[in-house]
């Protein structure tokens, strides 16, 4: 009798408990990179091809980042590119499609995420790196910033430089271009002065001698 009054007991204790969250099923709307954190800055676990199936665990609150499962693998995924059916289409997992597609929000938890799916994996030994993330993340985008306005910074000397090299040789170029012509209009009054002065000494014996430029 006690046996049967604690079996009994057993299933309504089952029967109050909440059922257990399956995962939503969403599908890739791109190839896209199944990541070991909500960043694209975490390293990429493996590549999801555009229109495959995943399990959808859960979604960060504060970002439509999802934990998703693909192939016995575990991972982030930007919920941009995961669409999931509701009411007879397909959306995109927005914070707003959350409740209406039976998916908890979630926190992520780095180390006992990593320590739970990505042992095996290379990049688990660089994990303190990975852990401050967001740090290296603004480290990053700092440096990408100071190279990009170093980029623009040595553009923009060597353009000047250009310009400043080109007016120079435009100039010593017009330089050379009125001393030539100086030297060329020199040779002309030179050569007409020796002709003015030939014509000049002309003797009378040489016009008599029949010389066609003493004929007037």
């Amino acid at each position: 009798m006690k046996k049967i009054f604690l079996r009994a007991a057993a299933a309504f204790a089952l029967l109050l408990m909440p059922a257990a969250a399956s995962a939503a099923e969403g599908f890739a709307t791109a190839n896209v990179n199944m990541r070991s954190g909500p960043s694209t800055y975490y390293p990429a676990v493996t590549v999801i091809p555009v229109g495959e199936s995943v399990e959808i665990h859960g979604c960060l609150s504060e970002s439509p980042w999802c934990d998703v499962s693909f192939y016995g693998g575990r991972g982030w995924v930007a919920g941009r590119y995961v669409q999931a059916a509701y009411r007879s289409r397909r959306v995109y997992v927005e914070p707003e499609y959350y409740r209406p597609l039976g998916i908890p929000t979630v926190v992520f938890q780095f180390d006992s995420y990593w320590d739970r799916n990505y042992r095996g994996r290379d990049f688990y030994r660089h994990r303190d790196r990975w852990r401050h993330d967001r740090d290296w993340d603004r480290e990053r985008e700092r440096n990408r910033r100071e190279w990009d306005r170093r980029q623009v910074r040595e553009r923009r000397d060597w353009e000047r430089d250009r310009e400043r090299e080109r007016r120079e040789w435009e100039s010593e170029r017009g330089r050379d271009d009125d001393r030539w012509r100086r030297g060329i209009e020199g040779a002309d009054r030179e050569q007409s002065r020796r002709e003015r002065r030939y014509h000049g000494q002309r003797t009378i014996a040489e016009c008599d001698g029949g010389d066609f430029r003493c004929e007037p």
